[in-house]
């Protein structure tokens, strides 16, 4: 068995070809898609980047992992503790572990263990190669090393290949000499000029004033990225420097699909298309940015090719992607270990067998501490820290008729919140009374004892300037109120 996953940071899956996006960003991504089983309601568990990806690789909800946050204590797995034994569970539990419990050469071209700090992304892996610009790469410093190693390999059987791309993240750096193949068509049509003039007045880091975070200055390094978003001239090129980022990345991904078919295993190597989280776009006010645990952040694409399984089909079932361990577990016939939170969707694959969850609950506490409970056509989202977006306590969405959370339910549809709180609250009664004995506090509320997100600290005294100089004042008052140990003496 040949296994090849794609793992392809800051992926919306609503600007891909295959789920719908009127913008050809990916045809080497759909050609896959049409060839195996599309999945419509994927959702990493934690959101951003380090917390998605530990859950991805443990099978472990973020609660139980104790990594949520991209600094201080909850930054890192926690310890075994006393009853560790020679090994931690990395070293049996992690997904490539499962491929080389199931005979493979496991293979993993990725800077993302040193980006982070998280060695234990190594772990189960026989191979690792850092391309060393810690997700600074585009593609052309990533594809050569994968080719070689496929060149190399790709006829044995056998072989389980992790691969990172990161060209859709901020700062959208697809090489000039690749242009704008979208030059010429429109950007998505719900942000009129009247919605991007409420998302002028809106506050926090990475608004339409502050795409670069916390102030406009440009970076002459990334042309295609967007400072602030002032006009739809700068609205286009935005949207414009994304969707390049994708298309530039695909085309390589076509390279490595042209090396498979070279080598004659294109049709029997298993392909999985996935990414660690999304990017909000001018959902809840917030551009180039995956801060919030909403729809926007945590839906992922996940398309599987797999040799003998469906063809062409859509799951629209509830999945997680800390379930990936468990179903590759169920198609090797290995057996699952008790640690996995996660539930296989193996059915789904062989056989178009849906099987997903009555609701998904999902964290975020890098850049806001939230979560949010996805059923039905439905978003609840509960804020304990804001991140300085003055985030009412609860939100609520309509997905279907509101995919991109323009429209707050929260005050007419009480009936609506207190289901998804009690979703909330029985979601995390289960994980509390499955927390390992030595680990005892959810880890949201470790954060919020660090007076809140890594990526919202210590920044908000300098941050009310901006808001004097640019007629924002407004917000100065309740963000005082809200975030009063910003303000103190230190």
């Amino acid at each position: 068995m040949r296994v090849l996953l794609l793992d392809l940071d800051t992926l919306r899956p609503d600007h891909l070809g295959c789920y719908g996006y009127h913008r050809n960003t990916s045809p080497n991504i759909d050609r896959v898609a049409s060839e195996g089983v599309r999945f419509e309601n994927y959702y990493c568990s934690d959101a951003p980047c380090l917390p998605s990806r530990a859950a991805l690789m443990t099978g472990r909800f973020g609660i139980h992992t104790g990594v949520v946050n991209h600094g201080g204590q909850c930054a890192d797995l926690r310890p075994v503790g006393p009853e560790r034994i020679w090994r931690d569970q990395c070293g049996f539990e992690n997904l490539p572990y499962v491929m080389r419990q199931s005979g493979m050469k496991t293979a993993l071209v990725s800077p993302f263990a040193e980006r982070h700090a998280a060695w234990w992304f190594y772990a189960g892996f026989n191979e690792m190669f850092n391309t060393g610009r810690g997700g600074a790469e585009s593609a052309e410093e990533i594809t050569p090393t994968v080719k070689k190693w496929l060149e190399e390999n790709a006829e044995d059987d056998n072989w389980y290949l992790h691969v990172n791309y990161w060209d859709p993240h901020t700062n959208f750096r697809a090489p000039e000499e690749f242009g704008n193949p979208f030059e010429n068509e429109p950007v998505a049509d719900w942000i009129t000029e009247e919605v991007l003039e409420k998302h002028k007045k809106m506050v926090g880091p990475h608004s339409a004033l502050e795409v670069n975070m916390w102030d406009d200055s440009p970076n002459t390094k990334y042309p295609r990225h967007v400072s602030a978003i002032r006009t739809m001239e700068d609205l286009k090129r935005h949207y414009d420097g994304y969707d390049c980022g994708i298309a530039y990345m695909d085309q390589h991904i076509g390279q490595l699909l042209d090396t498979l078919e070279q080598k004659g295993v294109l049709e029997e190597t298993a392909i999985i298309i996935t990414a660690d989280h999304g990017e909000n776009h001018g959902e809840l006010g917030l551009y180039a940015e995956h801060a919030t645990a909403d729809a926007i952040t945590c839906r992922l694409p996940m398309v599987i090719k797999w040799p003998g399984g469906k063809k062409g089909t859509v799951d629209k079932g509830l999945h997680y992607n800390l379930d990936l361990i468990p179903t590759f577990a169920e198609l090797f016939g290995k057996e699952r270990q008790s640690g996995w939170d996660g539930k296989s969707y193996a059915p789904s694959i062989l056989k178009g067998e849906e099987n997903g969850r009555e609701y998904l609950v999902i964290s975020q506490c890098a850049h806001v501490c939230q979560r949010g409970v996805r059923w039905d056509s439905w978003l609840y989202m509960r804020t304990y820290h804001d991140g300085f977006h003055l985030f009412p306590r609860e939100m609520l969405f309509n997905l279907d008729e509101d995919p991109y959370e323009q429209n707050d339910l929260a005050g007419k549809r009480p009936d609506l919140c207190a289901q998804g709180a009690r979703f909330l609250l029985e979601w995390q009664d289960d994980m509390m009374m499955s927390m390992p004995d030595n680990y005892e506090t959810d880890p949201l509320w470790t954060v919020m004892k660090e007076h809140g997100p890594f990526h919202a600290k210590g920044m908000l005294k300098k941050y009310c300037e901006r808001l004097k100089e640019t007629g924002r004042e407004y917000a100065i008052p309740e963000l005082k109120k809200r975030h009063p140990w910003e303000f103190a003496d230190k």
